[in-house]
């Protein structure tokens, strides 16, 4: 064992053995000690960053953490096409979120239509509120959808890491609309690393009898980030 009580250094001797610690720490004791056990304690990294001289390179901090996961973010349709809509008769489409992140910061992943759907004359869709009153929704917290007389355009997820209020397939949210500035939703987020995370998105439309006929359109866009 040591006889130092306390050391400024990474690496420790003797004949017989040598400790050698992978980073340099602010601070440290050694906090607890019985006939059978040593406590040390160390605190963060004072020298983080990237330094470099002839013939190598040290990287030190967990910003460089080595990551045996590529980031990759797939989706499995990109064409949702609902057919001919008939009012009251709710329509529905589906496509497969995959994601896979080897950071430290985990990711997320945000969704935002462009405009609600809407023709080339400008005629829309309204984005659902879903059955309203009690069971209303918004772009940031799901509700019940079911009724037939609920008219609209939204989402339900089911899957990894999706937000808690999409309970089952029966609750929706509306798109954040990106033409009236609404801000993108996070509709997947993980904080820890992970590999081939999945989700599925259900987009649905349901018409009013009133609904003007047309071809009606809109983008929707997802953002996957990582995080470090």
């Amino acid at each position: 064992m040591l006889n130092a009580s306390y050391a400024r250094a990474d690496n420790y001797e003797s004949e017989r053995y040598r400790i050698q610690y992978g980073a340099v720490n602010i601070g440290g004791e050694n906090s607890l000690t019985s006939g059978g056990y040593n406590l040390s304690v160390s605190l963060g990294q004072n020298a983080a960053g990237e330094f470099q001289s002839s013939g190598y390179v040290v990287k030190a901090g967990f910003q460089y953490l080595h990551s045996i996961i590529p980031f990759r973010f797939t989706i499995s349709n990109t064409n949702m096409n609902f057919g001919t809509i008939l009012p009251q008769v709710p329509a529905t489409q589906q496509t497969v979120l995959t994601i896979s992140s080897g950071g430290a910061g985990g990711y997320q992943v945000t969704a935002q239509e462009a405009t609600p759907l809407k023709t080339l004359a400008a005629v829309t869709i309204p984005d659902t509120v879903c059955n309203e009153g009690s069971n209303s929704c918004t772009e940031g917290a799901a509700g019940v959808w079911n009724r037939k007389d609920s008219y609209g355009f939204g989402y339900n997820m089911t899957g990894d890491d999706i937000p808690s209020d999409f309970k089952n397939n029966n609750y929706y949210r509306p798109f954040p609309d990106a033409s009236t500035k609404e801000t993108a939703e996070n509709i997947m987020t993980n904080e820890n690393v992970g590999k081939n995370r999945q989700a599925t998105v259900t987009f649905k439309v349901n018409i009013s009898p009133i609904q003007a006929a047309g071809s009606y359109q809109t983008i929707v866009k997802f953002i996957a980030t990582p995080g470090y």
